[in-house]
């Protein structure tokens, strides 16, 4: 999915079991052999893997393969760059690239000899280029983390105004290609882009929901989609944008209700909320695209509630953010929430089901 993304076609898939990765060649010089005669016999123009390499290893791996290889966080980053749009988010983007990169200096100029001269002196123009490199990407890195800083206290200082204001604050959460911005169109009316894509929504959009039964207004945000094995440099990139769900007093936590991996992916989506900080605001967990499942999987009730590993229950709600069905509901677990500030028990008379893994449970 990542692959497609991000705009290339998969030809072969190749899986490999090992106690511990390959130094040299992460997967082994044997299984390496087999993934060169399966690129040779497939035509492909590139080789990803599914796990981040070491510089060493991705240098090897092109040198035996012939062709690009790239692993997942090359592959996440291009999807990322491809996709920012804000000022804010091309920043992120590009501190986090340029923090990879910095470690694969070493590959870019390897064409260039090593040279040694006189005693105690070892060198050579391929060295010389890469401490050039590397100062100019350091200072880059430092210019843009800087300019990051003052984003984030500019964000902090609109935060402020809105608490002061007393708006009650919501943010939507979930994995990748959950259908955040979709739901976020539905409810706020707006035009955020949304497609049946991974990432692509990157940038932070907050708009008013306005709650004409509750005659008042809350501000709703929707953010960057986590996936699992995100890499932590990109989360460090990114806690700008995702200190908006940090300082949320509601998060709505969506999820594709038709997706086979739902529970894996909640328990992710959990594990990053829990990595800034964002673990213990209340949630609505929100089972989207219920226009998808068949008619024996969908739900008696649209809103019940499910209870969490700590011990508490949260309310869940089965909604299809395309259709509009279970909006309304959606909507009334929102106005008591906001009505009880940062308080959200299951609504009255709400089921419990024993089943806590999925958002499929029928009984």
């Amino acid at each position: 999915m990542l692959a497609c993304s991000a705009g290339d076609d998969p030809v072969a898939r190749v899986t490999a079991r090992r106690k511990a990765p390959d130094a040299a060649l992460f997967v082994g010089q044997g299984k390496a052999e087999e993934i060169k005669a399966l690129v040779a016999g497939s035509g492909a123009q590139g080789v990803i893997f599914d796990q981040a390499l070491s510089p060493v290893q991705q240098r090897n791996l092109e040198r035996l393969l012939g062709v690009q290889v790239s692993d997942r966080t090359a592959l996440i980053l291009d999807i990322f760059a491809d996709r920012a749009r804000s000022h804010e988010g091309k920043l992120q983007v590009e501190l986090a690239r340029l923090q990879y990169l910095s470690t694969r200096l070493v590959r870019r100029w390897s064409h260039l000899e090593r040279q040694r001269g006189g005693i105690g002196t070892r060198g050579g123009p391929g060295e010389t280029q890469i401490e050039l490199d590397r100062r100019m990407i350091g200072e880059r890195i430092k210019a843009l983390k800087g300019r990051l800083d003052k984003v984030q206290r500019q964000q902090a200082t609109q935060r402020r105004a809105r608490e002061r204001r007393g708006t009650f604050r919501i943010c939507l959460v979930g994995y990748t290609n959950a259908g955040k911005s979709t739901l976020f169109n539905a409810l706020v009316k707006a035009r955020s882009y949304a497609a049946d894509q991974l990432f692509a929504t990157l940038d932070t959009t907050t708009r008013e929901l306005w709650l004409a039964s509750a005659g008042a207004s809350v501000t709703l945000s929707d953010t960057v989609g986590f996936i699992r094995e995100l890499p932590h440099k990109l989360v460090e990139a990114f806690r700008a944008t995702l200190s908006e769900a940090a300082d949320a007093d509601l998060l709505l936590h969506v999820v594709d209700a038709a997706s086979p991996l739902l529970h894996e992916q909640r328990i992710e989506v959990d594990r990053v909320l829990d990595s800034i900080d964002a673990g213990t605001i209340p949630q609505i967990l929100v089972c989207n695209k219920t226009d998808r499942l068949d008619a024996s999987a969908l739900p008696r009730v649209l809103a019940d509630s499910v209870p969490r590993a700590d011990g508490t229950s949260i309310p869940r709600v089965f909604v299809s953010a395309l259709t509009g069905t279970g909006l309304g509901e959606l909507r009334g677990l929102i106005i008591e929430a906001a009505s009880r500030g940062v308080h959200n028990p299951a609504p009255a008379g709400a089921s419990t089901p024993d089943d806590t893994a999925a958002c499929l449970h029928t009984a």
